[in-house]
């Protein structure tokens, strides 16, 4: 069993690595990334990991755009948000947006063993004494933009990143290393897969993505 730790705390990582040695056993390699950018080519080299264990504010990964990337480039890896980010609010929406599970950064171990169980059983899992409190809790994205998000392959996706950012096409052509004929063809599919008619309504709903500053 292949696991990737991810999460700009050294000392947490190696303290979830070794709760998850302890739960999953000697045989599982646990890997561990410091920022967004280092998981890319740990997936590569192991596209058959078990598990990605996530921080919400990794650097490289704004509010839930490192989630929504992972979800859209590897759609068979299950994502477990590990984070001391305990609102509601925020766990609703990690959970809509494809996570596997929510594990507050507070939770004892015997929970994460029941997090990692869940999730090996094709489960979703949150902390059982908050699940009223995200059942009631308010949808910071509709499930209508979610559910169309799904329909971006992981290359429009990444366009649709560059196009938030305020890049025009010939630069994220050259960002992408594609022509840019390419790139129209791919903002033409991520208008209609969004249903919207520019590509600044286009770049505002991927701000959605990002938490709200009262939340950071």
């Amino acid at each position: 069993m292949i696991a990737i730790i991810a999460d700009d705390h050294p000392l947490f990582r190696v303290a979830l690595a070794q709760a998850c040695a302890a739960i999953l056993g000697s045989d599982a390699t646990l890997l561990q990334a410091q920022t967004m950018a280092q998981i890319w080519p740990l997936l590569r080299q192991h596209p058959d990991t078990h598990f990605i264990f996530l921080d919400l504010k990794m650097p490289g990964s704004d509010g839930f755009t490192g989630l929504t990337a992972l979800r859209t480039e590897y759609p068979d890896v299950p994502v477990v948000m590990v984070s001391a980010e305990e609102d509601p609010v925020i766990i609703k929406q990690a959970l809509a947006l494809g996570a596997a599970a929510y594990i507050p950064k507070s939770a004892p171990l015997e929970l994460l063993s029941e997090a990692i169980n869940a999730v090996s059983n094709g489960d979703t899992w949150l902390p059982p004494d908050m699940a009223d409190d995200v059942k009631n809790a308010r949808v910071l994205i509709d499930n209508d933009f979610a559910q169309r998000l799904e329909q971006l392959t992981p290359q429009q996706f990444r366009v649709l990143k560059m196009i938030a950012d305020g890049l025009l096409n010939k630069q994220i052509a050259y960002e992408m290393n594609v022509q840019e004929t390419t790139i129209k063809q791919h903002v033409s599919a991520i208008l209609r897969k969004l249903n919207v008619n520019n590509r600044t309504l286009a770049g505002i709903l991927f701000e959605k993505l990002k938490l709200p500053e009262q939340m950071e």
